[in-house]
């Protein structure tokens, strides 16, 4: 039985991690957030190195603006962030549930030697947490 400590992101993390890549069409972002039902993606070059990341909130205002003005074609680069918040896979989930606790994102892209490798959620951490204290319960 492992405790919550013990718990490894790469233990809990979505895997494959659903991406977009840049200069993809805004379209094709929403797509594929919907598909994947996720609030966010990272975004990849053509040497499938994370470069941006781009979550719901970034398209609904893009798409609001667009399709208001009925202008423009938006793509992802015009909306991703460049700086992106991400996680390790070796990292504990009680380490990121604390630093989730204090910042806003609610999902992360893990990377490993600069590749994405999975994307953990909040739901993630917060059924393993809840499945480590049931463990708890039982004993």
């Amino acid at each position: 039985m492992s405790t919550s400590n013990s718990i490894r992101v790469c233990d809990v993390m979505t895997r494959p991690s659903p991406f977009v890549r840049q200069h993809a069409p805004l379209g094709e972002v929403v797509e594929t957030l919907l598909s994947n039902n996720v609030m966010g993606l990272p975004v990849l070059d053509d040497h499938d190195r994370v470069v941006g990341f781009v979550s719901e909130q970034d398209c609904i205002h893009s798409m609001l603006v667009s399709s208001y003005h009925c202008e423009g074609a938006p793509n992802v680069d015009d909306v991703m962030h460049n700086e992106v918040l991400s996680v390790e896979p070796e990292q504990s989930i009680v380490d990121l549930a604390q630093i989730m606790g204090k910042n806003k994102p609610k999902l992360y892209p893990v990377i490993d030697d600069g590749r994405l490798v999975g994307l953990i959620t909040r739901s993630a951490i917060l059924s393993a947490l809840w499945e480590s204290r049931t463990h708890c319960d039982a004993q």
